[in-house]
């Protein structure tokens, strides 16, 4: 079992502000992502790691949905060995996308998952992005723009892989572990 080598700071001690979104996180989750306390040590970091976080998850007028912005994190974050990031992002793209199976399948392989070709597309830049940036050219972006991408999406699908690129050396650096409660969400139907 790996070590923590950084201990996630008490909420009670946090900047106010910090500590109302983390509050605010828990009360829609019902429990608080490592994540948001293993950040928060730093919390001008933290500030400016969840502002961009939310300038790229939450942009309007993009054609990624919601479940397609998980993906892009999942199958990255398989590709980088990050842990935290596949099972969290994993259980997030289940509950958006509302198919148990894809988080592991686009985590494991993507190439053989049940998705659509213009995912396999945004998927195969991503990964490009991801294991070999220098190599992007003007022809990956037609064949994106073949699948009905915009240069704006494109950004986001770079923009996304290489925020991510980030938390996952960081999560992996401070062996950030996944909550328990993410590894059951969106397999199992939620009682009513």
């Amino acid at each position: 079992m790996a070590t923590v080598r950084y201990p996630l700071p008490d909420l009670n001690t946090l900047p106010e502000d910090i500590r109302a979104k983390i509050l605010e996180v828990q009360e829609k989750s019902g429990f608080v992502p490592n994540v948001f306390l293993a950040f928060a040590r730093r919390p001008a970091e933290w500030r400016a790691f969840f502002a961009y976080h939310d300038a790229l998850m939450l942009r309007e007028g993009s054609s990624l949905s919601k479940g397609e912005r998980e993906m892009i994190i999942t199958t990255t974050s398989a590709a980088n060995h990050c842990l935290y990031c596949v099972v969290a992002h994993g259980a997030i793209l289940r509950i958006y996308e509302k198919r148990p199976l894809v988080a592991d399948q686009v985590a494991v392989n993507y190439r053989k998952a049940d998705i659509t070709p213009r995912q396999r597309a945004m998927l195969d830049f991503a990964m490009q992005v991801c294991l070999e940036s220098h190599t992007v050219e003007d022809a990956d972006f037609e064949a994106l723009h073949a699948h009905g991408f915009d240069d704006e999406d494109i950004w986001d699908i770079a923009g996304i892989t290489a925020f991510f690129g980030l938390s996952n050396r960081m999560a992996n650096v401070t062996s950030m572990m996944p909550n328990p409660e993410f590894y059951l969400l969106g397999r199992v139907p939620k009682a009513k």
